[in-house]
């Protein structure tokens, strides 16, 4: 726990280190080398699957046995150097004051009345087309995008750490990567990219679930409406084409007593997605610096849990 604690306070008071070397972009990089090695060899679609089966197994198990090494070796040298080492490591897995800067750049320029700017952005933390969505558009498009990655991008993490120290949280970064790099269904990876999805889906499937009940805790101490969060939880935590984003998305529009989802625009294409939430009151510029609170707070709440949990046992 002492190296996940220190991970989280440098994640805190740091961030994402932009410019400086960091094993989670060594990760794509490793994706990117391997899958262009077996495309070579694919002719058919089966082909495909089998060489998405082994890029998975590949990059996932180098990022648990690299860490694992290093970690073996420090271990061997100096406890405390090793407590340190990974200390680092985990603030490179955890990525909460990542994704609340990159959110909060939406919410100042939409605060200074830049829409485009805003627009431009969002573009960088969603994949959706941006050019024509409103200010109320985009800032629910950075309030989904903070309630989502609560989950995959702070929790999960959290969670695999605590369970097996920093390698198995590359581990899981490994997994998410995967994802969010190859696990598409368009005409390049749905055959290459099928088995990462699948395995995403997987691997978050408890610490979605996790992050929900921490997230309506957290609502409860930050004073929101943490019975509305109860409710839109238990009616929408499944309206969401992944069978884990809606989880914290609908515990998000609950306690903020908004709308989220919705139809969005993809690559010029419009796909009907259906809502999370009631609309009791129109989404605001303010909705995301609320959504960012209730992340950290769901996070250190976690922390907490955890901490005392390991205590116990």
């Amino acid at each position: 726990m002492i190296p996940l604690i220190i991970g989280y306070l440098l994640d805190l008071i740091i961030g994402d280190p932009q410019g400086f070397f960091h094993p989670v972009r060594l990760i794509g990089k490793l994706i990117f080398f391997i899958e262009n090695i077996l495309r070579l060899k694919c002719r058919t679609a089966s082909d495909e699957r089998k060489a998405g089966a082994i890029l998975w197994v590949t990059v996932v198990f180098t990022s648990f046995a690299m860490p694992l090494v290093i970690l073996y070796v420090a271990y061997k040298i100096n406890f405390m150097l090793a407590v340190i080492i990974e200390g680092i490591m985990c603030y490179y897995i955890l990525a909460a004051r990542s994704l609340r800067d990159e959110s909060m750049k939406v919410y100042k320029s939409l605060k200074n009345g830049n829409l485009q700017e805003a627009r431009k952005n969002l573009s960088y933390i969603v994949g959706r087309d941006v050019e024509r969505l409103n200010e109320g558009s985009v800032a629910r498009a950075a309030v989904e995008t903070v309630a989502e990655n609560t989950s995959d991008g702070v929790i999960a993490p959290m969670l695999f750490i605590m369970l097996g120290g920093a390698p198995l949280g590359f581990m899981y970064k490994a997994v998410n990567t995967l994802d969010s790099m190859v696990g598409y269904k368009n005409d390049k990876y749905i055959n290459m990219g099928r088995f990462s999805a699948i395995a995403d889906d997987v691997a978050n499937y408890i610490p979605a679930r996790l992050s929900a009940f921490a997230m309506i805790a957290a609502s409860f101490f930050l004073k929101m409406d943490y019975k509305n969060a109860c409710k839109i939880y238990k009616r929408d935590r499944y309206n969401h084409k992944s069978p884990n984003s809606a989880h914290t998305e609908s515990v998000c529009a609950g306690a903020l007593n908004i709308m989220l989802g919705g139809d969005s625009c993809y690559g010029g294409i419009m796909v009907h997605k259906p809502s999370i939430g009631d609309a009791k009151r129109e989404i605001e510029t303010e909705d995301i610096s609320r959504a960012n609170k209730l992340m950290y707070a769901t996070s250190l709440l976690f922390l907490t849990a955890g901490i005392l949990i390991m205590s116990i046992l």
